[in-house]
C-alpha cells in the first residue's frame, strides 16, 4: 500500500471535518431509527478525486471525530469499532471508481461521469450500511418492535437510511458534476499525486 502525499492527507482531513459539519445540520428524520442526510458528500468527492485509500482514511477520521465530539451512539467497544471505525471507513469503496470518473470528466463525457458517480455513491453507501445493519441486529435487538425479527428491523431501518442517503447524496453530487466539475476533476498538475494516492 503506497504512501499518501501530504496534499492528499490534508485534503482527506478537511473532507472529514466538512462531513462532521454537514452531519451537524438537521437531517430528514423518517423515524427515530431512520435519518437521511448529505453528510457523506465530502467523502464521496474525495473518493472521486483521490481514489480508494484517501477516502478510506477520510471516512475513518470522520468516525473518530464523531466519537471525539460526543456525536456517537456507543453501546459496547465492539459496536463502536464496527459502526464508527469500520463502517465510516468503508465509504471509501466509492473510490474504486475514481479512475473511471476522472477519465469521463477528462474526455468531456459528462453523462458517463454522472452514471459512474451514481454507481460509486451507491456502492460506498452500501459498503457503509452493511456494517450498520450487522451492528443493528447484534447490539440493538431490543429496539425492534414486539414480534419483529431484529434482523428484519435492522434491515428496514438501515436499508431505508442507506437508500435515502444514497439518493440524496447522488442528487447533490450529480449537480456538482454538472455545474462545478472542477470540484471533482483533478488538474493536470495533480494527476501524478492521484496515481500515488490511488
Amino acid at each position: 500500500m503506497g504512501k499518501l502525499s501530504l496534499i492528499v492527507l490534508i485534503e482527506a482531513s478537511l473532507m472529514a471535518a466538512f462531513a462532521v459539519i454537514l452531519d451537524l445540520l438537521p437531517s430528514i428524520k423518517l423515524s427515530p431509527s431512520i435519518s437521511i442526510s448529505i453528510s457523506m458528500v465530502p467523502i464521496f468527492i474525495l473518493a472521486f478525486r483521490r481514489g480508494f485509500k484517501a477516502s478510506l482514511l477520510a471516512g475513518f477520521v470522520w468516525g473518530i471525530l464523531q466519537i471525539a465530539l460526543g456525536d456517537a451512539w456507543i453501546a459496547t467497544p465492539v459496536q463502536m469499532v464496527i459502526e464508527y471505525f469500520i463502517a465510516f471507513a468503508f465509504i471509501g469503496f466509492a473510490g474504486l471508481f475514481a479512475k473511471r470518473i476522472q477519465g469521463s470528466l477528462r474526455d468531456n463525457r459528462t453523462s458517463n461521469a454522472v452514471i459512474w458517480v451514481i454507481i460509486a455513491t451507491f456502492v460506498g453507501s452500501l459498503a457503509r450500511y452493511v456494517w450498520h445493519f450487522i451492528a443493528g441486529f447484534i447490539f440493538f435487538a431490543e429496539y425492534a418492535p414486539k414480534g419483529m425479527s431484529p434482523v428484519l428491523f435492522s434491515l428496514i431501518a438501515n436499508g431505508s437510511t442507506m437508500l435515502g442517503s444514497a439518493i440524496l447524496c447522488s442528487i447533490v453530487l450529480v449537480l456538482i458534476i454538472i455545474t462545478t466539475p472542477r470540484l471533482i476533476q483533478l488538474k493536470m498538475v495533480d494527476r501524478g499525486i492521484d496515481r500515488k494516492a490511488s
